[in-house]
């Protein structure tokens, strides 16, 4: 029956990804696509909540426990694309917001939930850092039990066809910071300091740097600028950026201490102003087992033990993971799906094997039955144990 009824919607999953891939708009922008959505899925009988404050949306069907949730990320990101700098869906989010639509098309179908609650999450500003906070905010995901989601996979982490129950992104914080000196003339540096000399140091000291190295970590300057047209002025004052990264939530707060440290010691040396504000940041990966056992039950149901991968373990962010980090009650995890994906997430002409978005909506709705029988059972269980007593 499920590959009759994927078959059915595999029309309607092309089209909505080809009108998703086309018209991609960047974090907090995402009026269009929001709006596209909701006519779809109201099309389709969905009721859904929006927001006067912010893009996204929500869609809540059935009633009882559990609360089971899925969330997608709905932003594109801004980049040079042949030339021209656009929005562009280089990170795969017009798949996963076909896919989450693809699942609730297929569990309309077989009708579910019988009994609980499904909640869909259509998250905005995910390339910000700041949706997921935002949903949280709301008191959108208070009554979610549990969380699934889904990400696209290159090539260098898992191969096409393969599937993993869990995505251990790592930590991540952005810096912004600015170098306030005075400008000297070219003959007389010893009338003001040298913004340029200053980020030298400073990017030496950042550089040296070590903590636990059995932790994934790093932190290095991403941008500097300095000086002029007038290549006699000595610029005392610039502007540069930070991208930090560690494995985990614990070892980043280390991290920013230690590059804090070394800021203010280069700011003393050289006698400059040095300031900087967190621009973004987003937590590290913290899943559940039990999560990641029903969505593992979910792929190998799916595609079969032999395609079913490790989790992945990667540098890179998702602001997925604040849902657990601010509300430890949510059983989460993320499905990192292998699809082909070249050269790499991030690159203005990534490319993938779209077949397998249909792999990843069998694969999300069998973990969403999963879920609510393996949810029944424990109650079942329960209640008999209750019994006996």
């Amino acid at each position: 029956m499920m590959q009759e009824i994927l078959k059915e919607i595999k029309p309607v999953v092309e089209e909505v990804f080809q009108h998703l891939h086309e018209n991609p708009e960047i974090s907090w922008k995402e009026e269009k696509t929001t709006q596209y959505l909701v006519e779809l899925l109201e099309k389709e009988g969905f009721e859904t909540q929006t927001f006067k404050d912010s893009t996204g949306l929500v869609v809540t069907v059935g009633t009882g426990e559990p609360t089971v949730g899925l969330r997608t990320d709905i932003d594109a990101l801004w980049q040079e694309v042949d030339g021209e700098y656009r929005a562009n869906h280089s990170c795969g989010h017009d798949a996963h917001m076909t896919m989450a639509v693809g699942t609730m098309l297929v569990l309309k179908k077989l009708g579910i939930p019988k009994t609980g609650r499904l909640k869909v999450l259509f998250q905005p500003a995910e390339e910000k850092g700041k949706g997921a906070l935002s949903f949280i905010e709301k008191g959108l995901v208070d009554d979610i039990d549990f969380l699934y989601g889904v990400h696209l996979r290159p090539i260098q982490e898992i191969g096409n066809g393969y599937s993993a129950p869990a995505i251990m992104h790592g930590a991540t914080k952005m810096l912004k910071g600015s170098i306030l000196g005075n400008d000297a003339h070219g003959a007389r540096p010893n009338q003001g300091q040298n913004a340029i000399e200053v980020m030298a140091l400073l990017v030496n000291a950042i550089h040296s740097i070590h903590l636990d190295s059995t932790i994934p970590h790093s932190a290095k300057i991403t941008m500097f600028k300095a000086g002029g047209e007038s290549a006699n002025i000595i610029p005392g004052n610039g502007i540069f950026s930070i991208d930090m990264r560690a494995q985990t939530n614990e070892l980043m707060k280390v991290l920013l201490a230690e590059v804090d440290r070394a800021i203010q010691f280069v700011a003393e040396f050289s006698k400059v102003q040095i300031s900087y504000d967190i621009a973004s940041e987003i937590a590290a990966a913290q899943v559940d087992d039990e999560a990641v056992s029903l969505l593992a039950k979910g792929i190998a149901d799916t595609v079969g033990e032999e395609f079913l991968a490790a989790p992945i373990l990667t540098p890179g962010g998702e602001d997925f993971h604040y849902y657990t980090l601010k509300r430890p009650s949510i059983k989460a995890t993320m499905l990192g799906l292998g699809c082909g994906l070249a050269p790499g997430l991030h690159h203005p002409k990534m490319t993938f094997d779209q077949e397998s978005m249909l792999t990843g909506i069998e694969i999300l709705t069998r973990t969403v039955l999963n879920t609510f029988e393996n949810f029944e059972g424990s109650k079942k269980e329960n209640e008999t144990v209750g019994l006996k007593a």
